[in-house]
């Protein structure tokens, strides 16, 4: 009998416990039930559970004590960027949870060492995920922005006004780049000028191309001119390049892939071996030279990662 095993049956039988609960609940629910808010109209109902209300609660008191600071490594708009609801607060309960998990899994798996090393890393997990989907969230607001200059041009040509044409541009653009002109639209029917909103959106989605055209639009108030025309002529600049990126970016994949690959592996094989040989594992985690070679692969990762990022980024 190995020594994880009691662990192992304590873990199976909260996750039978956990599933018998949830079909109760599923099932067994009548389906006739009335809602709280039929039943007293007049009483607000509410519904927070314990354990909703002990996380609010830590949330709150997070964002209290980070008011008005910042964290190296999450920016004050990375939340913005990736269109996401989420404050500090909770992104850090997540990564919490989220540590606490991986621990608890490297724990069943391949003992102390494992587990504290799964604690370690696996909050970066949620900081890869935010990461990915604030430049997936850019990349389609470059991919939308040709044709939301096109539109922002004709309507201009047709007789509307600069910040009409937005509005229209942001009814029919589908997000990011909607949600992004509505904003522009709200932050100047507030009083806020059109062209400092307009270069803080750039700011925000790292969008060059769109910078360029809010530069247009505030030269064209300092000297006048035909703001359709340039920013047809700044639209003919940003397809080319454009597609010049995509021509980079097809001949830089198999690098891209590679780097992905030779990054991955090692830790993947990690994994498995824990998985599948723990005793043979274990010398990596119970000895101080298996300490030192995890500590030296860490080392050796984090110097290729960066060699190979800057050698499949080339920059024009």
């Amino acid at each position: 009998m190995h020594m994880d095993s009691p662990i192992m049956l304590v873990a199976g039988l909260l996750a039978a416990y956990a599933g018998l609960i949830g079909l109760v609940l599923v099932f067994y629910k009548s389906r006739r039930t009335v809602a709280p808010g039929r039943r007293r109209p007049a009483v607000p109902q509410n519904g927070s559970t314990a354990l909703a209300k002990l996380t609010d609660s830590a949330v709150g008191a997070i964002n209290r004590s980070l008011r008005g600071r910042q964290l190296r490594f999450i920016q004050a708009d990375k939340f913005e960027q990736a269109g996401v609801r989420f404050s500090l607060g909770d992104f850090l309960i997540i990564c919490g949870a989220v540590a606490l998990v991986g621990g608890i899994l490297g724990l069943v798996l391949g003992g102390l060492g494992l587990g504290i090393v799964l604690f370690l890393i696996a909050p970066l997990g949620p900081l890869i995920w935010l990461n990915l989907k604030a430049s997936k969230r850019q990349a389609k607001f470059a991919d939308q922005l040709p044709d939301t200059l096109q539109m922002l041009s004709g309507s201009m040509r047709a007789g509307h006004s600069l910040l009409r044409a937005i509005d229209a541009a942001a009814e029919e653009a589908e997000a990011p780049m909607g949600e992004e002109l509505r904003r522009v639209v709200n932050e100047t029917r507030i009083g806020k000028d059109l062209v400092d909103s307009l270069l803080e959106t750039a700011g925000r989605m790292k969008s060059e191309d769109f910078l360029w055209a809010a530069q247009a639009v505030e030269t064209q108030r300092e000297v006048g001119g035909n703001l359709a025309e340039v920013l047809e002529n700044v639209n003919d600049t940003i397809r080319e390049r454009a597609q010049l990126a995509r021509q980079v970016r097809a001949l830089s994949a198999e690098g891209r892939m590679s780097a992905l690959i030779l990054v991955s592996l090692p830790i993947v094989l990690l994994v498995l071996v824990s998985a599948t040989n723990r005793y043979y594992a274990a010398t990596f985690f119970t000895t101080a030279p298996g300490w030192l070679m995890l500590g030296m692969i860490a080392i050796l990762l984090t110097i290729g990662s960066i060699w190979l990022s800057i050698l499949i980024k080339p920059k024009f």
